[in-house]
């Protein structure tokens, strides 16, 4: 049986569909957006720590996307931090599981101000596919207060960032300007 299997594996090949190409324009120009959206605001790239409150990591996969080739924040200054006391924006994926709901609270408390909170996918909205589940409390603003919110299950790179870029965009004061007398 075993064989039979792996031969017919071999001989057809993988039974998955290609990924769909992403276009790198608009990684490209949402990152540029979000960069200078950052610069503007916190006259700094952006710090992000993603917190995983219960989910099932298709989020998680997503959000590994951002750091990749194709939409490298890396490059722009945008960063991934390890601990929330140097992140300005926490995105938090899965439902509020009763084992996380202390270490979510801890993290959103070591963030500094100003910070925001995005609810990344479905589950982190309202519970998702998780919804009415004992082990969960619900969604992301049963536990801490949310700024936005990313659709999807799970939710595309681009959606990620399209979301950053308007939640900073809008907190962004507009410039200053210089009266002449």
């Amino acid at each position: 049986m075993a064989w039979r299997t792996m031969w017919r594996a071999l001989r057809d090949g993988p039974a998955t569909e290609p990924a769909p190409a992403a276009d790198p324009l608009l990684a490209e120009s949402l990152a540029a957006r979000l960069h200078a959206a950052a610069q503007r605001r916190l006259g700094r790239g952006l710090a992000i720590r993603q917190v995983d409150s219960g989910s099932c990591n298709g989020c998680e996969l997503e959000i590994h996307m951002l750091g990749s080739i194709v939409y490298d924040l890396e490059r722009l200054g945008l960063r991934f931090v390890a601990s929330p006391r140097h992140a300005d924006v926490l995105l938090v994926t899965g439902p509020v599981t009763r084992n996380m709901h202390d270490a979510l609270l801890r993290s959103w408390a070591a963030t500094p101000d100003p910070k925001f909170v995005v609810a990344v996918g479905d589950c982190a909205i309202d519970g998702g596919v998780f919804k009415g589940s004992t082990a969960i409390i619900g969604g992301i603003d049963a536990a801490v207060p949310v700024d936005a919110f990313v659709r999807g299950c799970p939710p595309t790179p681009a959606a990620i960032l399209e979301v950053l870029c308007t939640l900073i965009e809008a907190n962004t004061p507009p410039p200053e300007r210089v009266r002449r007398i």
